[in-house]
């Protein structure tokens, strides 16, 4: 008895669908692809917005910012919906393991009272700053245009929303989770001079309604000024002051601003390279935030940091912005 075994390739009848095909040609597609690239609905709308009524949905124009292809955006890091959570999910998980750990072993009877009440003063009152980013990327993923825009900003706006309560957690962690250290950060908040400039900026912030511009306000002025200045010279005042253990309290804030850094450069070279109207709307937009913004962290810094504290964090975000393109000597060149 002989059994004969036939192979036979079977060629599928398309490779992808037909508005994938068109962007990327007759191969096939990654799911990223598939969920992100040419999916907003563009034309046929029923109704103008009301609160809008002289714009459309889904309109180019809530930005000064202009692109041929506004799907030029892609994400490097691609992420969609399940590719997002996976990583975050991953990322929780260590941030949980840490509580836990901190907790376990009652690191917080380690660290004297001086310290705590400079955390409860100095680092809590954050998480307001925190929920005001997930507003500012909010308003990106509302008013934005092309998915793959849009998808990342709503992320983004999450990964604050969990900064925010990690932020608080760390308080919690503190006190014995009776939730008495949030008293005293939202009284400093409110109150301490310390915080006024940055509750100010926070607040007029809202009013901006060029979403673009809010975008880079957060994520390149405000965003480096807090990674050099909160999660580097104030995690090294920490640790000078024996609360060393307070840093893998923090550890998920880090890898979070760390990773929408490689994002939002993105956004910004990709901005940047594509006009000159562009280059200098983003330079003309440094220039007008720095200032405030370097104000702002210059009154917190002087309770806790060095008096240069304020400068070398702003010749970090001076080194950044030219590396993705943007610098203020466009606007002395104009």
């Amino acid at each position: 008895m002989t059994l004969e075994i036939k192979t036979a390739g079977i060629e599928p009848i398309r490779q992808n669908y037909a508005y994938i095909e068109r962007r990327f040609g007759n191969k096939p597609a990654t799911r990223y692809q598939e969920v992100s690239f040419d999916i907003q609905p563009e034309t046929n709308f029923h109704y103008r917005p009301l609160w809008k009524p002289e714009k459309t949905l889904n309109d180019k124009t809530h930005t000064a910012i202009e692109m041929q292809d506004w799907y030029a955006f892609k994400d490097p890091r691609q992420f969609y919906y399940g590719t997002y959570v996976q990583h975050r999910a991953r990322l929780q998980d260590i941030a949980e393991s840490n509580f836990s750990f901190f907790e376990k072993r009652q690191l917080a009877e380690h660290i004297s009272e001086d310290v705590k009440a400079k955390v409860i003063a100095l680092f809590l009152p954050f998480r307001h700053i925190e929920q005001t980013a997930n507003l500012h990327m909010m308003s990106g993923s509302a008013y934005g245009y092309g998915t793959v825009l849009t998808q990342a900003c709503i992320y983004a706006a999450m990964d604050r929303l969990g900064m925010a309560q990690y932020i608080s957690r760390v308080g919690l962690a503190l006190d014995g989770n009776t939730g008495e250290s949030l008293i005293p950060a939202k009284q400093a908040w409110m109150q301490d001079k310390a915080w006024q400039g940055l509750r100010k900026l926070c607040e007029t912030s809202l009013t901006e309604q060029d979403y673009f511009k809010l975008f880079l306000l957060q994520n390149l002025v405000i965003d480096s000024f807090m990674s050099e200045l909160v999660y580097t010279q104030f995690d090294q005042w920490l640790a000078q002051h024996q609360a060393r253990d307070l840093a893998i309290l923090m550890e998920f804030m880090q890898e979070a601003m760390a990773d929408l850094r490689k994002w939002s450069d993105s956004v910004f070279k990709t901005a940047a390279a594509e006009s000159a109207h562009n280059k200098q709307l983003l330079s003309q937009w440094l220039a007008e935030y720095l200032p405030e913004v370097k104000a702002a962290f210059a009154a917190w810094a002087a309770g806790a940091l060095s008096a240069d504290a304020v400068d070398i964090a702003e010749q970090k975000l001076l080194e950044r912005s030219k590396k993705i393109g943007i610098e203020l000597e466009q606007i002395l060149q104009a």
